[in-house]
């Protein structure tokens, strides 16, 4: 599974070169989360993950890592290129 550490993505984020998925709930997206990400929940990971476009490339990220991992993982699987966040939004403070 490829990975990125939280430095490296906020540069390509806030440059604007990249589609990013939040995989944590609505409750902890409402209390922060970066503009313009699609929020979709790890609990509604296998029923909406065809929402996404397998020709484009996603960042996962989460509040510590563990569940876009997971996501990762998944999704790898079912022939997404997708790349982990590492340390997820509690870097982010």
């Amino acid at each position: 599974m490829k990975e990125i550490p939280f430095n490296e993505f906020l540069e390509k984020y806030q440059a604007g070169e990249i589609q990013v998925v939040d995989v944590r709930e609505q409750a902890e997206y409402d209390a922060v989360h970066l503009d313009g990400v699609l929020l979709l929940p790890l609990s509604e990971l296998l029923d909406r993950y065809t929402e996404l476009d397998k020709d484009q490339a996603y960042y996962v990220i989460c509040k510590s890592g563990g569940r876009s991992g997971r996501a990762c993982q998944f999704l790898e699987e079912a022939g997404y290129d997708v790349t982990n966040v590492q340390g997820g939004m509690d870097a982010l403070e």
